[in-house]
């Protein structure tokens, strides 16, 4: 059952790799690079400190670095523990695949690329629900486009982004509980 579900996976691997193209490849390897997000995250950052407050921007900033840190560490634990090849370090793909990426590390279950977006989306989307109605989805979205561009550069099967997407799932909502009980709430500003 375990072969099928990666021969399935594989399968649909290349079927996702195979509809990019050059001329959508640079695009993708923006998407796909961490530091291309630092506006959406600076602007995020913002409208953490607008809706919070200093004190409770400082409690999410500090709640991020260990989100992040927990998805990157749980990822590399995965990937030394299941030591899945990455698809473009497997053989018989080299002639089958778009492999545009700069780099391909050895190993690939879990994405933490798909994990760490996934979990500052959920984690954010929860903070922000009740204040900005379209931001859990245009996180969500963010989330997606960044796991399938694992797939589109060539460095992750589909099955690696989903793990990693619903593993960042769990754990950016375990961290908006540990938010919640720490009374990160919206600033009430004083109107007279």
């Amino acid at each position: 059952m375990l072969e099928q579900l990666l021969q399935l996976d594989e399968q649909l691997f290349i079927f996702l790799n195979s509809l990019g193209s050059e001329r959508w490849d640079s695009l993708w390897l923006f998407i796909t690079h961490k530091f291309s997000w630092i506006p959406f995250y600076a602007l995020l950052l913002y409208l953490v400190y607008r809706n919070f407050g200093l004190k409770n921007t400082l409690i999410v900033m500090v709640l991020v670095a260990v989100l992040i840190t927990a998805t990157d560490q749980l990822a590399n634990l995965f990937k030394n523990g299941f030591e899945r090849p990455r698809p473009c370090r497997v053989e018989h793909l080299q002639e089958v695949i778009r492999y545009v990426a700069p780099r391909c590390g050895r190993f690939g279950y879990f994405s933490a690329h798909a994990a760490s977006s996934m979990a500052l989306a959920v984690f954010l989307g929860l903070l922000f629900r009740r204040i900005y109605k379209y931001l859990p989805f245009i996180l969500l979205f963010y989330a997606g486009i960044v796991g399938y561009s694992r797939i589109y550069v060539g460095v992750h099967y589909p099955l690696d982004t989903l793990t990693g997407m619903v593993i960042g799932a769990l754990l950016g909502t375990l961290i908006y509980g540990a938010a919640r009980k720490l009374n990160v709430s919206v600033q009430l500003k004083n109107e007279y």
